[in-house]
């Protein structure tokens, strides 16, 4: 028997993060863009939600018209979603699934616990998220220690979060993606962003010591001389939106290959011709 993968996230690490945020209090503003995109990607559904499932802690506002009743639940620590079986119309997550060491397993999970037809939503940060602080950390520690510390954490691709959902056996699965460029004053100001947000750095292999000061003066001048214009440092984050629903005999399928009865040159008035 192989040995287990180890944990990519430190689930302590990631407890913590969160109660500080809760006790900063501080304006999470990607997380009110990142609700707004739900609603959005809601209000052109033209389905009446009975049971709704929140994954989280608090219930936004925003998303509560859009079932009658909601449930709210969070995966445990040993990443166990107690939701039960086929119970809801909805889902919806707002980066709650981000730190999980099982994300196959966490959306099978909520497959699960949809009735057939219904619907999942969620929020994760995608790719591009903190490119510049990771590049920066990479260049001011490999200058000063001679070699890179797990300081900024792997975000998924777009079109891999969309495979797995095909993989947790959701049906009509679209994954997209919204960008957002924010300005800085300065590196500490975007450090108490990440703070107040619950994204600091939650990886198990990360440092447990503090930042060294040298790396930490490499970091802070690299950053304003490769990402800073007009006294202003540039921090990207990508929000990619999952969208997927429980299979159900009612919904639409694929045309078989071959199966299509007007020509793609027909419909484009053009002339086929043969390689």
């Amino acid at each position: 028997m192989s040995a287990q993968r180890p944990p990519l996230f430190d689930v302590h690490a990631v407890k913590a993060a969160r109660r500080r945020a809760a006790r900063i209090g501080g304006e999470r503003f990607l997380e009110v863009a990142a609700l707004e995109g739900l609603a959005d990607r809601l209000s052109p559904v033209k389905r009446h939600f009975t049971h709704g499932l929140w994954i989280g802690e608090a219930l936004p506002g925003i998303v509560r018209p859009f079932a009658e009743h909601w449930s709210l639940t969070d995966f445990s620590d040993e990443e166990i979603l107690d939701a039960g079986e086929a119970r809801f119309d909805l889902a919806l997550s707002l980066y709650t699934l981000q730190s999980l060491n099982d994300l196959p397993g966490a959306l099978i999970q909520i497959r699960r616990a949809l009735k057939p037809d219904g619907l999942f939503l969620a929020a994760l940060f995608a790719g591009a998220t903190l490119q510049e602080l990771r590049e920066c950390f990479a260049v001011a520690e490999s200058e000063i220690k001679g070699g890179i510390s797990p300081r900024v954490a792997p975000f998924g691709d777009v079109r891999d979060m969309g495979s797995l959902l095909q993989r947790a056996g959701f049906a009509l699965p679209v994954s997209d993606v919204e960008r957002l460029s924010v300005r800085y004053g300065d590196l500490e100001a975007l450090v108490g962003d990440l703070r107040a947000h619950g994204q600091t750095n939650v990886l198990a292999a990360r440092p447990k010591h503090f930042l060294n000061r040298r790396v930490f003066a490499a970091l802070r001048s690299g950053y304003a001389a490769r990402h800073g214009r007009d006294g202003k440092l540039t921090a990207t984050f990508e929000t990619v939106f999952l969208t997927g629903w429980s299979p159900h005999e009612s919904q639409q399928k694929p045309l078989k290959p071959g199966s299509a009865k007007t020509r793609l040159s027909d419909a484009l008035g053009t002339v086929e011709r043969k390689l």
